[in-house]
């Protein structure tokens, strides 16, 4: 099975240098994976029976739904299942933690994020509305509301977190539960020790920024 790895476009907004390490771990660990950087919205080329491996939960059901032949896999579920990489240890840190869209029925994701945060020492506290059931951060409601709407409803989201640490695997998601007044850390920030930055985030001008990357690659 060819697999390659999609960083996805909002990674590649945010952290690039962190896309790299990403695949640097995986070609020393799993052999020869390219970089693939078509964006998902776009058809993707890529051979029948090819496997995504992908940080984007927006990636994962693009990729799984919408091009025949073509599968996926999280890098949290490669990640969990690592005997080499170098976890950090947050020494007990208490955290909440929001579950993206796309994956809301993808229990596998859910479960290897959660056994990511135990190898790091991180104390999960989970909201009520979470894993299948998590609620939308806000972000999606972005093109059908008004934007000071939008902003309620990740203020709403933002504050059903029982703690002001949120962990977030959506890049989108990490602008929703700042302007909620939550502080997010973002999983790939965590997995390399890196602080979590919010950048663009109000909601016209991220996504006028990630359209334009879209419609480039």
């Amino acid at each position: 099975m060819k697999q390659v790895y999609a960083p996805g476009c909002a990674l590649l907004i945010y952290k690039p240098q962190l896309a790299e390490k990403v695949l640097d771990f995986l070609n020393r660990n799993l052999g020869d994976i390219p970089e693939h950087r078509i964006c998902c919205r776009h058809d993707p080329h890529l051979e029948k029976g090819t496997q995504v491996i992908n940080t984007c939960a927006g990636c994962d059901k693009r990729y799984r739904e919408l091009y025949d032949g073509i599968s996926t896999q999280s890098l949290w579920e490669i990640l969990a299942e690592s005997k080499t990489f170098p976890f950090p240890d947050y020494k007990g840190m208490e955290m909440s933690i929001h579950d993206a869209c796309p994956t809301r029925t993808e229990e596998r994701v859910h479960s290897a994020i959660r056994k990511l945060l135990e190898r790091m020492n991180i104390k999960l506290i989970e909201p009520s509305n979470t894993r299948t059931k998590a609620t939308c951060c806000g972000d999606s409601f972005y093109g059908t509301l008004p934007i000071e709407k939008v902003k309620e409803q990740m203020k709403k989201r933002s504050n059903e977190m029982p703690c002001a640490d949120v962990v977030i695997y959506c890049v989108s998601c990490i602008k929703a539960m700042y302007i909620g007044g939550k502080k997010p850390r973002y999983m790939i920030d965590l997995l390399f020790g890196e602080e979590t930055g919010i950048g663009t985030f109000e909601p016209d001008e991220w996504h006028n920024q990630l359209q334009k990357f879209i419609d480039e690659h």
